[in-house]
């Protein structure tokens, strides 16, 4: 099965609340964000971004040139309707990271657990030339996955854990680390999930 067939599978099982990383708000999410300067209008793109109210918190907010990127078209239907009228502002990508090609650039980067999924070298590799190709220069990044204290699986694939050594290395020099925030993520069964949170800047080399 690939990718884009199980996620389809997950969300096609489970209601948008009912998935282990379920957040009814988003606040570490929004104060990281808030925290990177990004302007209003500078776009953010929320990579694997799904059935999350990430993007209902950002527009109401102020915040304009929005785009969700996921793998699942049924989660990206969920977020189409819930926002109603207002889905018709953001655009929305169904797409695999790892190859996805941006119509256009933006300023912001968040991907709260995507990254920890791709095990093979080749698809972090591909992550990263997909980050570089979407985001402006000097743009924010922020990437959220499983610290090492956190699960080593999660809805039945494999994961890999990070801490601050580990990211900078997969995503290299041109990425300035700015912050480093540890969270525990209270599953809506109640089971403790230990996240890490980095808040970095791309700076290409000229």
């Amino acid at each position: 099965m690939d990718r884009q067939q199980h996620w389809n599978q997950v969300y096609e099982a489970r209601g948008a609340e009912d998935v282990s990383w379920y957040q009814r708000r988003p606040d570490v999410s929004l104060a990281l964000i808030a925290a990177s300067g990004a302007g209003k209008h500078d776009g953010i793109i929320d990579v694997g971004g799904g059935a999350s109210t990430l993007v209902d918190c950002l527009l109401d907010a102020g915040y304009t040139r929005l785009a969700v990127l996921d793998l699942s078209r049924i989660a990206l239907n969920r977020s189409r309707g819930r926002l109603g009228g207002r889905a018709g502002t953001v655009e929305w990508f169904e797409a695999d990271v790892t190859t996805f090609d941006p119509p256009h650039r933006f300023g912001l980067w968040h991907d709260r657990a995507v990254f920890h999924f791709l095990t093979a070298a080749e698809d972090r590799r591909g992550y990263v030339a997909t980050l570089r190709r979407t985001l402006q220069p000097g743009g924010a990044v922020i990437i959220s996955t499983f610290a090492p204290e956190g699960p080593s699986m999660c809805s039945g694939l494999d994961v890999v854990r990070y801490d601050q050594r580990s990211m900078l290395a997969e995503l290299g020099p041109e990425f300035r680390l700015h912050e480093v925030r540890l969270e525990t993520h209270v599953t809506p069964w109640g089971a403790e999930q230990r996240f890490i949170h980095f808040r970095l800047q791309w700076d290409p080399v000229t």
